[in-house]
């Protein structure tokens, strides 16, 4: 079986073709083979039926939080990145598409999967990218002198 598609209005008309059928003497699993739905499909609608009346065969809203942020957004989303993770409470300097995903949530209300943040930061053009490790007492000045007069003469040597 499919899964229906249509509009709202569609997907009642079919509710309420289902329960007339019922009406009518035909069995769940004949209905549902001309609906092109499960026969617990039917029996559901017969049980709103029953439970509700034509009201209860209606669509209704589910509840749930968004999933999509909106393209107008967008830009906000831009400048509160650019304020930086610590800015958002997070203790360095250093987003992650969780990070990311969280800061979606909480500014924007709106529930999205790391892969959604992964497209998002594409479209704002921003790129992943992951510091370079070094260590805390690296001394530029002395690696520039070496590679600039110690690393020559080594070749010298060689070659």
């Amino acid at each position: 079986m499919t899964r229906p598609v249509g509009t709202k209005e569609e997907l009642e008309a079919r509710r309420r073709r289902a329960v007339a059928m019922l009406e009518l003497g035909h069995s769940p699993y004949e209905i549902a083979e001309i609906e092109e739905v499960t026969p617990w499909s039917v029996y559901r609608w017969k049980k709103m039926y029953e439970d509700e009346g034509k009201d209860g065969l209606s669509s209704k809203p589910h509840p749930g939080p968004t999933t999509i942020l909106p393209k107008e957004r967008f830009p906000e989303l831009a400048e509160l990145l650019q304020q930086g993770p610590q800015a958002h409470g997070f203790k360095t300097d250093r987003w992650t598409l969780d990070r990311i995903r969280v800061v979606i949530e909480q500014e924007f209300d709106v529930s999205v999967s790391t892969a959604t943040v992964w497209r998002y930061m594409r479209r704002l053009n921003w790129s992943c990218q992951k510091p370079q490790r070094r260590a805390r007492e690296r001394d530029e000045a002395a690696v520039e002198e070496w590679l600039n007069e110690t690393v020559p003469e080594i070749e010298k040597k060689r070659g």
